[in-house]
């Protein structure tokens, strides 16, 4: 069974920097996507950044060069480190994955809906954790 537990987030200044942890308890999957998606009150949810199994990253245009996600294997979490944080990337951020369905499938690399759109292929995510940004 999958869970996704975030931790970090909290209220910042602009211009401040915030990070967000996500402990991951799942099978040692070989291939998979993982990532952190966000959501404000009245507002699309939007994919923000991208890992996959092999450490290749992408981002949302709207966070390139703030915001950088890392992953540590040993310790089974996922992190997004946020600089220069902007009110409007005040939201509910979530942690997410696509792990195989199934033993014999292969994950191919995060899909470009992770950080290009609502990152709806991914198959599990996490309570969340909200991020406020005030001027």
């Amino acid at each position: 069974q999958v869970q996704l537990v975030e931790s970090g987030g909290g209220s910042v200044q602009g211009g401040g920097s915030l990070r967000l942890s996500c402990e991951v308890s799942a099978n040692d999957y070989s291939s998979y996507c993982m990532g952190w998606v966000r959501q404000a009150p009245g507002k699309e949810r939007e994919g923000v950044a991208a890992i996959d199994s092999n450490g290749i990253t992408s981002y949302a245009d709207s966070v390139k060069g703030r915001f950088s996600i890392s992953q540590d294997k040993q310790k089974n979490t996922l992190t997004l480190e946020m600089n220069s944080l902007k009110p409007e990337d005040s939201a509910m951020y979530y942690c997410a994955a696509i792990f195989p369905a199934a033993p014999w499938q292969t994950v191919l690399g995060c899909p470009r809906s992770s950080v290009e759109g609502a990152g709806y292929e991914y198959n599990h995510s996490g309570q969340g954790t909200q991020v406020t940004v005030s001027l």
